[in-house]
């Protein structure tokens, strides 16, 4: 044990955040699965904890295993990456496994492992585009040799995860821009692709309206508005159960999960009500998940919303840390590119569950419950906590010299 601590390298502040997200994610998944324990499992409650808690194991396993890699493999482990993604993604929209009228989910035959493949591509495509503008700074300024060989990429790997996963298609295309503006792509570019995506995306919609084939994504994106618009004219309030009895208001309509969030946040007031406290997650249909952080409220109160919301700002200030510091401008991107990734999906999430947004899906990297998200995430700050080892080695080294 003492020989793997001391192997451990990198920012050891990140390593921090995580063990107090996982810590938080282990107490609020065993609290909030005890509905799925007495459906699916005869009451043991134990089952989902002892689950997590191996993902969790298995993610920092994961994590160690890829800050021992340096970085620099990672450009190379980028194009392998992008070759298996395209037909992964074609593969998953003929035929993964359905999930909110998605087809999101593919299972590995022979073992009956089931992953989402956007998280894969995500990582894969924030890897690739690093890449790319390392190698292209020289001349990044031009259309013909750099924008259209690092726009392109964007745009097909966006455009397969767009028809099963709006929300994730738009989180990963606004982190790559994001990514390529630090990157120094110019303005004008950018601005212009932006317009050309708004264009498509029109073009886009109006072909789900007249294909009956894919209408019911279409119905679904604009539930999912209309019921954030009626959710911000109501309030938490005993009037939820009048409602379901009178049919009004179905458990598994979205406005319902809306409602149950509001009413977690609004009781668990400043302290919570305390570990393993929670009402709401007994009408929540996902407390584990999609709307976890309004589970961590209602228990552990605004202070302890405060703190998980505190510590994904902690990690993105270690990561701009270490962009500035990185010597080579692929690592910078690198770290760059993969924290703001899962910063932004933290603050979506929790910005659902307060009903600043509408309902997207996402999970809270590192807290929710599922394997792949967890292990997904494991894998992009292993190469952050990769990139900070190695500007630490380079340190010592020059502080020897």
């Amino acid at each position: 044990m003492v020989k793997l601590l001391n192997n451990i390298k990198g920012d050891k502040i990140i390593w921090t955040v995580v063990l107090l997200l996982s810590i938080v994610s282990i107490l609020a998944v065993y609290s909030s699965t005890g509905s799925l324990s007495y459906r699916y499992h005869s009451g043991n409650t134990e089952y989902y904890l002892i689950k997590h808690l191996f993902i969790v194991l298995f993610g920092f396993g994961l994590m160690y295993a890829t800050h021992l890699l340096s970085y620099k493999y990672y450009s190379g482990i980028s194009i392998i990456a992008m070759v298996i993604t395209v037909p992964l993604l074609l593969v998953t929209m003929r035929m993964g496994t359905s999930l909110n009228e998605a087809s999101r989910w593919l299972t590995l035959p022979g073992i009956n492992l089931s992953f989402q493949t956007s998280d894969f591509a995500k990582l894969a495509l924030i890897l690739f585009i690093a890449r790319i503008l390392a190698k292209k700074q020289d001349n990044i300024k031009d259309f013909k040799q750099a924008f259209i060989p690092i726009i392109v990429p964007i745009v097909i790997i966006c455009g397969l995860i767009l028809p099963a996963n709006f929300s994730t298609a738009a989180i990963l295309f606004v982190t790559n821009i994001v990514l390529i503006f630090v990157g120094r792509v110019s303005i004008k570019y950018i601005l212009a692709l932006i317009g050309t995506v708004i264009v498509l995306l029109t073009i886009f919609i109006a072909i789900l309206i007249n294909y009956s084939g894919h209408k019911v994504r279409l119905e679904t994106w604009k539930h999912r508005i209309e019921v954030y618009a009626e959710s911000m004219k109501q309030k938490p309030d005993s009037l939820v159960d009048d409602k379901i009895k009178n049919g009004d208001l179905k458990i598994n309509d979205e406005n319902y999960q809306v409602m149950q969030a509001k009413i977690a946040i609004a009781t668990g007031g400043v302290l919570g009500k305390g570990p393993g406290n929670s009402v709401q997650r007994n009408f929540l249909p996902h407390p584990y998940s999609d709307f976890i952080y309004a589970i961590i409220i209602e228990e552990y109160g605004i202070i302890g919303g405060f703190v998980i919301l505190a510590l994904y700002m902690i990690l993105m200030f270690r990561a701009i840390k270490i962009v500035t510091n990185s010597p080579g401008t692929f690592g910078a991107f690198l770290a760059f590119g993969l924290s703001f990734s899962l910063v932004f999906q933290a603050l979506i999430n929790m910005a659902v569950a307060v009903n600043l947004l509408p309902v997207t899906g996402q999970p809270l990297p590192f807290v929710s419950m599922g394997g792949t998200s967890i292990w997904f995430s494991s894998i992009a700050l292993g190469i952050i906590l990769s990139v900070s080892k190695n500007i630490s080695q380079e340190g010592a080294t020059n502080a020897e010299g």
